[in-house]
């Protein structure tokens, strides 16, 4: 690998302009694509062979909607103000023309007032108007939406209370907001301290946003071969650019060591791209095996998720080995260090022998007990995770959406946000009047269950075998209650199917969402298994060692519990949660358990790999396992403590969006880095190797004989360099 990166990066030293143009060509090859194509997002989250899945199947089958259910509508509720009801006069005329100017838009199709849908609450202060639109509801458009906007502001100007929400609105997140431009800004600051330049500070950033931009026009285009959901395109987005900032940096910062000992603009480039390539390659490569084996989970959503990942990790390790080496071919002498006098450089190398390197190979002991119980501290919380996804119920007061929620919780109780679907179906046996009194008899003992608040009259389907039932909790969507709710109705429909009479399921919103975060929470084990597994093989044969991929894997874990106690400790449990932006306590997102295993299991064998493999090539050379440590930490602590911040950056800044899905995204993902690149990889790793400085390098020979040789420090390169120089 090492030898086919090296000459890559001499091939692109001597046609450094023919690859700008390439790379050039390939944006705007991609970006023609995409406009012919366009983009297809879908913005469901299912998980099919679940048992609310297949009683929506039998529903759908029963009772065939003639409308397409992607027709955009907005809900409008209306509450009265104190000391009258929706019925007094002045209030009902008001509302009737509000909902007047709203017939006026030509997208509308219907609007139902609340005396038309029989929506009043039973105090008469609460009631909805339905706005139906003609269009799809992504396709609804903003001109539209001001219109809903400007009615309930003439409601509110008459005294009532106007809150609205609904499905309208494009499922594409917005690409390119200040999030991203401010962990730029931020990533570009922590460059320039790290090099000490503006102009090098700047490479890795240009590379990294050509490389994104390729990246997510692929998966763009890719939503028209498969069903992607949106939230895709922001992981992508995340992962990209938090990425290719940190591979440029990686090969930009041995570009300029290698510079810094004398060597050519040319052999330096190809001898970067072979030894922090190399790793790069290898990394990169883990990282997108971590986000395709999502698949192994069987959850279609998180399969795309993992794969539209994928591709911008991909498009980032071939802009970091092709793109890079172009660049600093162009760049030339700039990117050289400056010289200092021999005193001073010397006094440097003295100073840059990494003053917490040598802290934890004195102390490794006490060093390594005290991240590990850290770490175990932070993790108690992800004893309580308790999953889900988020509703309007989660959004912050200052926001219609959720003012609209808790009106109609007011009137109709808590419940009301969490209906559930009874399907009955009687046996093939029964028909007739039969099978419709089957079926009654079964869904009557219904409203006997506990946290049950009502239960609808069942209405048949044409052959009158199947009936559908509404029925309303006493408790919210996400309240635990509600969970053992739609299972005591499943025991219950178990115990009345007995006898082969009626068969009864359970579907809906929330039936589907609890089922969602059950799969996916048992899943977890299986993909962390797995996972697990691939490091131990991975790391064996890349450092050729038994100790080295157990002890990264025990880091990893670490880093994975202590993440999910963090998030259960802020998202769930609401500490700190006005410092991110989280207006109210709620369930962790249900997938992000399953995502945030495999990516910080890519992003944290990055830099195992960045730090162990200088410690190896240095162990190879000497023979000293506490010199190897220090030397890693010294050649590339630095450089792994600016790329941990970066990525930790990064990620932050998706923390203070408005989707509740991103912003937990970000703040895990943030958090992860941040505790695996500075307790895990920075301490517990170092400490950990210098307590058996041999022993960590341990492989028996008959291992050694089987496993296949994979080179991502260069030794070959150095072998072959050094071979030269003597001949010469």
């Amino acid at each position: 690998m090492a030898k086919w990166l090296y000459s890559i990066g001499e091939r692109v030293y001597l046609h450094k302009f023919k690859t700008l143009i390439a790379s050039v060509m390939a944006l705007l090859v991609a970006a023609a694509l995409m406009l012919g194509l366009g983009a297809s997002f879908t913005g469901e989250l299912s998980i099919p062979g679940t048992k609310s899945e297949q009683a929506m199947k039998v529903l759908n089958e029963q009772f065939p909607s003639p409308e397409s259910s992607a027709k955009g509508s907005i809900q409008m509720v209306f509450k009265a103000p104190e000391g009258k009801t929706l019925e007094s006069e002045t209030v009902r005329s008001a509302i009737l023309e509000t909902l007047e100017t709203l017939t006026q838009d030509v997208a509308v199709d219907s609007v139902v007032s609340p005396y038309d849908n029989y929506s009043l609450s039973e105090n008469k202060e609460i009631g909805y108007a339905t706005i139906g639109y003609k269009l799809e509801a992504s396709k609804v458009t903003e001109a539209s939406l001001e219109k809903v906007k400007a009615a309930a502001e003439q409601a509110r100007a008459a005294g009532l209370q106007a809150e609205y929400s609904g499905n309208t609105g494009s499922p594409i997140p917005e690409i390119g907001g200040v999030s991203e431009v401010v962990g730029i800004v931020v990533a570009f600051l922590i460059l320039a301290y790290t090099f000490g330049s503006f102009l090098m500070a700047g490479l890795p950033i240009l590379t990294a946003v050509v490389g994104l931009v390729i990246g997510i026009l692929l998966v763009l285009i890719g939503t028209n071969v498969m069903e992607m959901t949106s939230i895709s395109i922001t992981l992508a987005v995340m992962l990209g650019l938090a990425v290719g900032i940190d591979y440029a940096l990686f090969i930009i910062s041995r570009h300029r060591q290698n510079l810094a000992d004398g060597k050519s603009i040319r052999q330096s480039i190809a001898l970067a791209n072979a030894t922090a390539g190399s790793s790069v390659l290898f990394a990169g490569l883990t990282v997108i095996i971590a986000l395709l084996g999502l698949a192994v989970v069987r959850i279609p959503f998180l399969t795309t998720m993992g794969i539209a990942a994928a591709i911008t990790v991909a498009v980032a390790i071939a802009v970091a080995v092709v793109l890079v080496p172009a660049v600093l071919a162009i760049v030339g002498e700039k990117a050289r260090p400056k010289l200092q006098s021999n005193g001073a450089e010397k006094k440097k190398r003295v100073r840059s022998s990494n003053a917490w390197g040598k802290v934890v190979v004195k102390y490794p002991l006490p060093m390594a007990v005290a991240a590990i119980l850290l770490l175990l501290f932070i993790s108690l919380p992800a004893l309580k995770l308790e999953t889900g996804l988020p509703d309007n119920g989660l959004k912050s007061e200052q926001k219609t959406e959720r003012r609209a929620y808790d009106l109609l919780a007011e009137a109709y109780g808590p419940g009301y946000h969490a209906p559930l679907v009874i399907v009955a179906r009687a046996s093939e046996d029964a028909n007739g009047s039969d099978s419709s009194a089957t079926v009654r008899n079964a869904v009557s003992e219904l409203d006997k269950i506990e946290n049950v608040a009502s239960v609808s009259e069942p209405v048949f389907n044409e052959a009158g075998n199947t009936a559908i039932v509404n029925l309303l909790p006493g408790t919210g969507p996400h309240d635990s209650r509600t969970k053992e709710l739609v299972q005591d109705i499943r025991d219950y429909a178990t115990s009345a199917g007995k006898s082969g009479a009626v068969e009864l399921m359970v579907t809906g919103t929330t039936a589907v969402n609890i089922d969602i975060s059950d799969k996916l929470n048992a899943a977890l084990p299986q993909f962390a298994l797995l996972i697990v597994g691939l490091a131990i093989v991975l790391l064996g044969i890349v450092f050729r060692s038994v100790w080295i991929p157990i002890k990264a894997v025990l880091g990893y874990l670490l880093t994975l519990t202590a993440t999910l106690g963090f998030i259960v400790f802020v998202v769930q449990e609401g500490h700190l949660a006005s410092l991110f932006g989280i207006p109210e306590p709620g369930p962790v997102l249900s997938f992000l358990p399953v995502l945030t295993a495999g990516i910080l299991f890519g992003l944290a064998m990055d830099y195992e790999v960045f730090l162990v493999s200088r410690m190896r090539e240095e162990y190879s050379r000497t023979g000293d396992g506490r010199t190897a440590v220090l030397a890693g930490m010294k050649n590339s602590g630095g450089v792994v403590t600016a790329a941990g911040l970066i990525m930790v950056v990064v990620f932050a800044s998706f923390i203070f969006v408005e989707d509740t899905m991103i912003k937990s995204m970000g703040l895990a993902l943030a958090f992860g880095i941040l505790v695996n690149a500075f307790i895990v990889r920075m301490t517990l790793v170092p400490a950990v190797m210098a307590l058996m400085p041999r022993l960590a390098w341990y492989f028996p020979r008959w291992l050694d004989r089987i496993t296949p040789k994979v080179d991502v420090e260069g030794e070959t390169i150095h072998h072959e360099a050094h071979d030269d120089e003597r001949v010469a």
